[in-house]
């Protein structure tokens, strides 16, 4: 035999929506005990990583400008060789024209030579400036990663102390949200989504929303006192309840959520 939908009261929803927005706010103020903590943490790691893969194109680029100096030395030594080579063939020339032509040769190598030590020096000013900047952040990354480390044992700390009842708050979250319809409990996170403090479901407070300054006319709060039908508050968007309610809410979620 099929199972029937039961079908609940307004004011049992509304009941079921304070009271998942009690444990929420309960959830936020906890999260808000760590402040900024894990977006500094994130921050400090994306500006870690991007700070090392700088380090690591410039020891990439120190590298290939080493390569290119032993490249320049082998060209100095393959030069000297020649010059050497042609000098002693100098002596054993036959003609003018011979010992001219191997002039040339040598004065061609030592060209090369010369060449190629302007570029060792002009590779060693680079290689020095990259070295100093390569140095510079690597004490940065270091710097960097003491205060990470400072910063992550602090927020471990910090979540270490309200883990156990945030675990404790998260399942109670979704069990309550299990007695919600799935529309309602849409509404109801979208609302608390683009709310500022977190708050979908508020009670009244001098007539006004919490947290609102417009004050809603006695029909309507006769009409929330009622508990028939889910009223939205038209300035701030928010779910309202009447005081009753959310006194007897509260003092009922002292002992479920109690910790």
């Amino acid at each position: 035999m099929a199972k029937k939908n039961v079908e609940i009261s307004v004011e049992e929803k509304l009941r079921a929506l304070y009271d998942l927005q009690i444990i929420d706010s309960r959830l936020d103020d906890i999260r808000n005990t760590r402040g900024e903590l894990p977006i500094e943490v994130e921050d400090l790691e994306i500006e870690i990583e991007g700070l090392e893969k700088r380090a690591d194109k410039f020891q990439a680029e120190i590298k290939e400008q080493n390569d290119e100096i032993n490249n320049k030395k082998e060209v100095i030594n393959h030069a000297t060789s020649l010059i050497e080579k042609y000098k002693g063939q100098q002596d054993n020339v036959r003609n003018n024209k011979e010992f001219e032509a191997l002039g040339k040769e040598i004065e061609f190598q030592e060209l090369e030579i010369q060449l190629a030590d302007k570029r060792i020096s002009e590779f060693e000013i680079k290689i020095s400036h990259k070295n100093e900047t390569f140095e510079e952040l690597n004490t940065k990354i270091s710097e960097l990663k003491n205060h990470l480390k400072f910063k992550k044992e602090e927020l471990e700390n910090l979540v270490a102390e309200t883990q156990k009842e945030e675990d404790f708050l998260l399942e109670k979250s979704k069990e309550f949200s299990k007695n919600i319809d799935e529309r309602l409990l849409a509404s109801y996170q979208r609302i608390r989504n683009s709310s500022t403090t977190g708050l979908a479901v508020v009670g009244l407070e001098r007539g006004a929303p919490k947290g609102s300054f417009f004050t809603v006319p006695p029909q309507k709060q006769m009409e929330i006192a009622q508990r028939k039908k889910i009223i939205i508050d038209e300035h701030s968007g928010k779910i309202l309840v009447d005081d009753e309610m959310v006194n007897e809410e509260n003092e009922k979620m002292k002992d479920i959520i109690k910790f």
